[in-house]
């Protein structure tokens, strides 16, 4: 019976790659096979549910392809089917089939119709990786496919200016919770020197005895966990990029946004929760942030004026209340939450623009004053207080900007020296001298080949930091990226068993969709002339083939499942030390922001107003 519980996986992915090749002009055909990919889902998901619980429901763990394996090291995709997963596949399929009817007819004759189709597809494959996931590696495959398709739905009306800017935004906080999920799964391989899997983390007495003996590394494992979690589902201090994203079309907003995506932060906390469940402070954190969240974030959508930023603050409290009842350990009363949460939602959200209409001729013809509200009974300037900070969202987004964005651009500001001449005259005999290093690691001091795999990784984050924060030359951010990831491979050469085909294997993804890449920029900029960043450039529209290969050269580079970067950078971790923490860090922070970098690049020259004047300039929102 395990063996059937891939079929659940293969179906949404099939009928994605499916998808590619229906022609754009056939609506119905779209539509139609999208739809009925989803519903083939939802039928073999009731079955299979049903039998499964007429058949005593035990667990099944099924370990599947393995993709990479040394002899010390293996990475495998193992899937797990319990009780949790059960009701994330119902939900999903069921919620996922109705969003796909709808939005025949809702989006008809749109001029992205196909594409939303098949972003949707590639969304539900996504969410279908994670649930039915085993171990941290297989989830953070579908984590990012969960990723890089908020940020397609977002960006939809890719015309506008809004829409793509909120789009980066998102997906920015996103790159945030990687973060946390990478440093997690390096820790855990340390702590188990395996990987682990979800059905292992049931044995209390293997638990017990790993965290008896490691206290501090599992509490900072449930807290990268945690952060991860609290990115994906909103929770504080990541809250305001939720209302962002209701930018896409209504019914993204609430497939992505209002039931599904959203909850996926819920989910790897019920799935994890046997690791931390004995670690008290956490469970007590956990819940403080939850119940901090729900307060912050009603009071909040108290004041919203506009419904869809309402649903979305509305949706966010509830989420935190969830967290509070998986810190307490109410995982049943959780997942019946969970249901009526993102089923509420998901209808709000389709009904929210007849809504509008009905309230506004509401109130025309039959206004009536509010009622007495709880905030009433405080006093004024507690009152006036609270509704300021509410309109001004509590400042969430200033607190990123503030202590998060902003001090990575002055820093990147402070790189302007870095050019293609300083790149070749200053950078490139650091390289050849590193180089020169590791052939002779036996002969060097032991101290300096301690420090010297954090010095390289920290020389890899200033580039790509300067990267991120380019704006004159397309082809300086791309390159920059690139070496990033040539100081990465050389900085973790340092360490014992990382030997040159796995240098080969990381590194052949990053020339091959580097190179293709760079081509891209070379022919647009031939057809068009000067590219820069410091504006939208919108050139999508008459070079679509460019984008798309250009798109695809960016996830090859960023490291997207299961590209040989992605593979290399998850073999990367397994080779640094646990004592390593920086250079793990630097590591860590330097793919995160490498993948902002490209985003930002992609967004910056393909999406948002055209530059050229003959075209028509879109509405800055949707």
């Amino acid at each position: 019976m395990e063996n059937y519980i891939q079929i659940f996986v293969l179906i949404p992915l099939v009928g994605f790659f499916l998808s590619l090749f229906i022609p754009k002009k056939n609506e119905n055909f779209i539509s139609w096979f999208s739809f009925s990919t989803v519903g083939l889902q939802l039928v073999l998901a009731i079955v299979f549910s049903v039998y499964w619980l007429f058949n005593h429901h035990h667990v099944m763990d099924l370990r599947g392809l393995t993709v990479f394996e040394t002899k010390d090291y293996s990475f495998y995709l193992d899937f797990y089917f319990d009780k949790i997963t059960v009701v994330f596949l119902l939900i999903g399929a069921l919620l996922t089939f109705m969003i796909t009817v709808y939005s025949r007819y809702y989006l008809h004759r749109e001029e992205g119709y196909k594409r939303f189709f098949n972003v949707i597809l590639f969304f539900f494959s996504g969410f279908n990786i994670v649930i039915f996931s085993g171990n941290l590696e297989t989830m953070f495959i579908g984590w990012e496919i969960l990723g890089i398709s908020s940020f397609l739905l977002i960006a939809f009306y890719r015309d506008r200016y809004l829409p793509v800017k909120n789009a980066v935004k998102v997906f920015s906080i996103y790159r945030i919770g990687d973060v946390g999920l990478i440093l997690a799964m390096w820790l855990s391989h340390h702590l188990w020197h395996s990987n682990i899997s979800f059905s292992a983390l049931n044995n209390y007495d293997l638990v017990h005895e790993h965290l008896s003996s490691h206290t501090f590394i599992g509490a900072l494992i449930s807290l990268l966990i945690f952060v991860s979690a609290a990115a994906k589902s909103a929770q504080l201090p990541f809250s305001s990029w939720l209302p962002r994203a209701m930018e896409g079309p209504t019914p993204s907003s609430a497939i992505f946004y209002g039931s599904l995506s959203v909850h996926i932060g819920a989910f790897i906390m019920l799935r994890t929760f046997h690791f931390w469940e004995h670690q008290f402070s956490i469970r007590i954190f956990i819940a403080a942030v939850g119940l901090t969240t729900s307060i912050v974030a009603t009071l909040t959508a108290r004041v919203q004026s506009s419904v869809k930023s309402q649903i979305a603050y509305s949706s966010i409290a509830q989420i935190g209340l969830i967290f509070i009842e998986i810190a307490a350990g109410l995982e049943v009363f959780a997942l019946f939450h969970i249901a009526g949460n993102a089923f509420l939602r998901t209808y709000q959200l389709l009904v929210s623009p007849s809504v509008v209409s009905y309230k506004i001729r509401e109130q025309f013809y039959n206004f009536v004053p509010r009622h007495k509200t709880i905030e009433d009974s405080l006093p004024k300037k507690i009152e006036n207080s609270l509704y300021l900070l509410s309109l001004k969202e509590w400042n969430l987004d200033s607190f990123m900007y503030r202590y998060l964005w902003n001090p990575l651009k002055r820093f990147g500001n402070k790189l302007n020296f870095l050019t293609f001449k300083t790149l070749f005259w200053i950078f490139a005999p650091m390289y050849v001298i590193g180089i020169v290093l590791k052939l002779y690691r036996s002969a060097l001091d032991p101290i300096l080949v301690k420090y010297l795999p954090g010095v390289f990784a920290f020389v890899g984050l200033v580039l790509v930091i300067k990267a991120f924060t380019e704006r004159k030359s397309v082809r300086m951010s791309w390159i920059l990226v690139i070496l990033n990831h040539f100081w990465i491979a050389m900085a973790i050469s340092f360490n014992e068993n990382f030997d040159f085909m796995h240098i080969v294997l990381y590194l052949s993804g990053v020339v091959v969709f580097g190179i293709i890449g760079f081509i891209a920029i070379l022919r647009l900029k031939r057809i068009e002339g000067k590219l820069d960043m410091n504006q939208f450039q919108g050139h999508i529209y008459e070079h679509p083939k460019i984008a798309l290969v250009f798109l695809i050269s960016c996830l090859g580079l960023a490291g997207f499942p299961i590209t040989p970067t992605f593979v290399g950078e998850d073999l990367i971790f397994s080779h640094i030390h646990e004592d390593q923490i920086f250079l793990a860090f630097f590591v860590a922070l330097s793919f995160i922001i490498d993948g902002l970098a490209l985003i930002r690049i992609y967004a910056r020259v393909f999406l948002g107003p055209h530059s050229k004047t003959y075209h028509q300039i879109a509405k800055r929102s949707s």
